[in-house]
């Protein structure tokens, strides 16, 4: 994958993330707050928590950061999977920020 491919799909998926969390706080009760700088996303909880989405460009990862612990992302098969063979971006998403929330977050398509 070149540099461009990289940034291209990351950027996709931040706009994804972003959107996502805006729909889910239009629909639901779960009131997180997100706010991007650059290449980074940070999810804040009502409790504080947080979850940190960033690009790891030289790597061409995306890494995140969330009370259960860090994760890396790697474009493989048309998806971000996780290096270590632990799954999809969105569904790891949607398991911490449930943990998180208190409260079933389903950040998934």
């Amino acid at each position: 994958m070149t540099d461009l491919e990289f940034l291209d799909r990351a950027e996709r998926l931040l706009q994804a993330l972003e959107q996502r969390c805006d729909a889910l706080n239009e629909r639901s009760d779960v009131d997180i707050d997100n706010q991007r700088t650059g290449g980074m996303v940070t999810l804040t909880f009502p409790n504080r928590s947080q979850i940190i989405v960033n690009l790891q460009k030289p790597l061409h990862e995306v890494w995140m950061a969330a009370r259960s612990g860090g994760y890396h992302y790697r474009w493989l098969d048309g998806q971000w999977q996780d290096t270590k063979g632990e799954g999809e971006f969105f569904n790891a998403l949607s398991r911490d920020a449930s943990a998180q929330a208190g409260m079933v977050v389903d950040f998934r398509a």
